[in-house]
């Protein structure tokens, strides 16, 4: 008989974790964040998860605090509970409901980015690897004992968004793979290193700034790390950098406009210069940049210093 499972998450990368739990056992209740305001007309939206539950018939819970609203959690009595970003913390009397534990899909390798930004972070720091962790859930933040672990190579092109799609179908295989060594009790239970673990925190918009007295390399990274809303100010007018390059150069003055063609638009860092290749002005759609350079007073422009 196959486990009957509550499945916590909310964003677009808990919907490929979601959806091979379907496919393979039984789900009955998605729990996830309440629906939001989005966008100047602040129309309610579902969450991709939430989507995904109704367009399979599933039941939807979505407690705007969980520590005081889980009552329908506890009378459907699950065998099992599946996290993945689901974004609450989730309380000891949750986490003791199903017979076979709560578990959770992590996007780091633990103890390495506990926290809420794992993905964010391993491109910030320039890491070459990262991965999925499965681990049971306890009443810290991603502290519990890890169940299996699988490795992600992660390639010099890939942004925040290209590795949470590789993370999130990773994330689905490594779960698939790890649920029926928890049901049959053959799993294993390998207490985390605290001593080296790193925090991933939540994602502000002060850290969306790009710094341009920063190397060229810790740019690039938070281009990459903070896609698609790495940004600077031109005239009061804020530029999301989607896609840069790096060329190193001796020492100039920082966040200088130094190249500025109908091909090229080069901004000074501590050890070079960035030269933009895709972009997305306030209230524009993104575009390459030679697109942008089309309707740019270039000489206006050339050695001026952004925000």
């Amino acid at each position: 008989m196959k486990p009957r499972i509550v499945f916590m998450g909310t964003p677009l990368f808990a919907t490929e974790v979601l959806q091979r739990l379907i496919d393979n056992y039984e789900v009955i209740l998605v729990v996830c964040q309440p629906d939001k305001l989005v966008g100047r007309k602040r129309v309610l939206i579902p969450c991709p998860t939430k989507e995904l539950a109704l367009a399979n018939n599933i039941e939807v819970f979505q407690p705007e605090r969980l520590r005081l609203d889980y009552d329908k959690i506890i009378s459907l009595n699950p065998d099992l509970i599946v996290t993945c970003a689901y974004g609450q913390i989730v309380p000891k009397a949750v986490l003791d409901i199903p017979k076979y534990g709560c578990i959770n899909v992590h996007a780091s390798l633990l103890p390495k980015y506990r926290g809420a930004a794992p993905i964010q972070a391993c491109l910030l720091d320039g890491e070459e690897k990262t991965g999925i962790t499965i681990m049971y859930m306890d009443e810290s933040l991603d502290t519990g004992d890890m169940i299996s672990t699988r490795e992600l190579a992660i390639d010099e092109s890939d942004n925040l968004e290209t590795l949470s799609n590789k993370l999130s179908l990773l994330g689905a295989e490594l779960l698939i793979d790890t649920i029926p060594s928890i049901i049959d009790g053959t799993n294993k239970r390998i207490k985390q290193d605290d001593s080296k673990s790193t925090y991933a925190h939540m994602i502000n918009r002060e850290d969306e700034y790009i710094d341009f007295n920063l190397n060229g390399k810790d740019i690039i990274n938070k281009i990459r790390g903070l896609y698609p809303n790495a940004s600077f100010k031109l005239d009061e007018t804020e530029i999301k950098v989607l896609n840069a390059s790096f060329e190193s150069t001796n020492s100039l003055e920082c966040g200088i406009i130094k190249v500025l063609d109908k091909n090229n638009f080069g901004i000074t860092c501590s050890d070079g210069i960035i030269y933009l290749k895709e972009i997305k002005p306030s209230g524009k759609n993104k575009m390459f940049i030679k697109d942008y350079l089309n309707g740019l007073n270039k000489e206006k422009y050339l050695n001026k210093k952004v925000d």
